[in-house]
């Protein structure tokens, strides 16, 4: 986010983990990382890493350790729930720990965001429900079940 034409990460970059992530879905994101190839310039990102269970996070560590041989510089950031930061995975590699604090306003994450978000013509897209053009939306309510 140094610049805001710097793009937003690719499909490839990012792993959203939940409970039900197999293993072989980290396997690949790992190889992705560690395993070097031209163009090796990306920043890879598993999100929740906390949620994988056990076994998962069993493996994905020993691959990790294997793999990580291969690639002295690989880019991968491990975020994971403060609150579960117990969890096998975040324990793991808890030596590696940083704890971050944005270094950007919430205005200029905002602002960088809806750069990529906007779609330039709106006519004939969903984008014309969305404030200001804006591909992606996000719909809460306090109430339960309100007809989101």
């Amino acid at each position: 986010m140094h610049s805001p034409e710097q793009p937003l990460p690719t499909f490839d970059e990012v792993l959203l983990c939940t409970p039900q992530t197999s293993t072989e879905q980290v396997g690949l994101f790992l190889r992705r990382c560690l395993i070097p190839c031209p163009g090796g310039d990306k920043i890879y990102t598993m999100l929740y890493a906390d949620e994988l269970s056990y076994d998962v996070s069993c493996k994905a560590e020993e691959l990790f350790q294997r793999l990580q041989r291969y690639n002295s510089s690989y880019r991968l950031i491990i975020l994971c729930n403060c609150e579960r930061e117990n969890s096998y995975l975040p324990s793991a590699f808890s030596h590696c720990k940083v704890h971050m604090i944005p270094q950007r306003s919430r205005a200029e994450m905002q602002q960088y965001l809806q750069h990529h978000f906007r779609v330039a013509q709106p006519s004939g897209s969903a984008a014309a429900v969305f404030k200001e053009h804006m591909c992606v939306g996000i719909v809460s309510s306090k109430r339960a079940g309100m007809g989101k």
